[in-house]
């Protein structure tokens, strides 16, 4: 198990029943005694960017289900740093925040598209102790994060290419069912 630091990936286990985190994965960005906090990758929101924000009416962004805290926030990932200021360096070239205005002229001028920055409606937290508990019971399976999973453009194979990646058993895990009682 990889001690918990930003840039780790949380790759729920694939009976893990909690409606938030099934067949998910996050990014932890902030780790600290008091608590942890990241983003579940791989869930799109069922409305756009643009239903969402005034700023963004012509702009078709989507925008992911970072978690359920504070589900009337936005957050965004970025690997633009030289575009974008402000930013908090997570793992090389992966960043979270930045000047949210900035963004939006970015965005409109077209200086960064789709494949550069995500958008997520809350995030994921977890108290002090609260993920440590999760994973003594297994919850989670962790892994370093890579550039190509967190921006990956088929969300829907975050989950399966996470776990195949890190080869052996886990690999075999993508093949299992959701609800082990039906098989």
């Amino acid at each position: 198990m990889i001690d918990i630091a930003p840039g780790i990936l949380l790759i729920s286990d694939p009976f893990l029943k909690d409606p938030n985190f099934a067949r998910s994965v996050v990014l932890i960005c902030d780790h600290q005694q008091e608590g942890s906090c990241g983003f579940v990758l791989n869930k799109l929101y069922d409305r756009s960017l643009k239903d969402m924000l005034t700023d963004f009416e012509d702009i078709n962004f989507p925008l992911f289900y970072g978690g359920p805290v504070q589900p009337q926030t936005i957050h965004f990932i970025h690997k633009r740093p030289d575009l974008i200021e402000g930013g908090l360096e997570v793992l090389d070239n992966i960043y979270w925040g930045g000047e949210f205005e900035l963004v939006v002229d970015l965005i409109k001028t077209k200086k960064i598209s789709k494949n550069d920055i995500r958008f997520f409606i809350g995030y994921s937290g977890w108290g002090e102790g609260q993920l440590a508990d999760e994973l003594q019971t297994k919850s989670w399976i962790t892994r370093q994060a890579t550039t190509a999973l967190v921006f990956n453009s088929k969300t829907e194979n975050i989950w399966k290419d996470a776990l195949k990646d890190l080869g052996g058993e886990y690999s075999q895990m993508v093949n299992y069912p959701i609800d082990p009682q039906l098989n």
